[in-house]
């Protein structure tokens, strides 16, 4: 198996960053497999969606509709409203396994990896690129 780390500028504020170009050229000319897809952070996760068309920004308000950042949260350390981002994962999974071909990712037309990350408190993020060969 191959793997490696990179590592992704979030900023301080809700984010929907895609880093599908970064797992294309990860797998570019590895043939058939699956690249596995992993942030090792507990306040940030992995969606598959399609950006550019606002989607992006109506997942975070989504995410905010559903997990607000005010002080409904037990978990208070951090900014005010932190105990969503560490909630996040159980809705938007740190993990995403997707079929590569041929050495190319095998998404939708519309379909992008991105790493939704609403932790204002930790601008940088690693995201984990696995191939395992078929």
């Amino acid at each position: 198996m191959r793997s490696e780390v990179i590592t992704v500028q979030t900023g301080s504020r809700p984010t929907v960053r895609d880093i599908t170009s970064e797992a294309e050229g990860f797998v570019a000319g590895q043939g058939d497999g699956l690249l596995h897809v992993f942030v090792p952070h507990a306040t940030a996760g992995l969606a598959i969606i399609e950006t550019g068309s606002g989607s992006d920004d109506d997942l975070l308000r989504a995410l905010d509709a559903l997990l607000p950042a005010d002080d409904r949260w037990r978990h208070r350390h951090g900014s005010p409203g932190h105990g969503r981002d560490h909630v996040l994962p159980a809705l938007v999974p740190p993990y995403a396994t997707l079929p590569v071909l041929g050495g190319r990712l095998q998404l939708g037309t519309w379909q992008s990896i991105c790493l939704v990350d609403t932790n204002g408190d930790n601008p940088s993020r690693q995201v984990r690129f696995s191939f395992l060969p078929g």
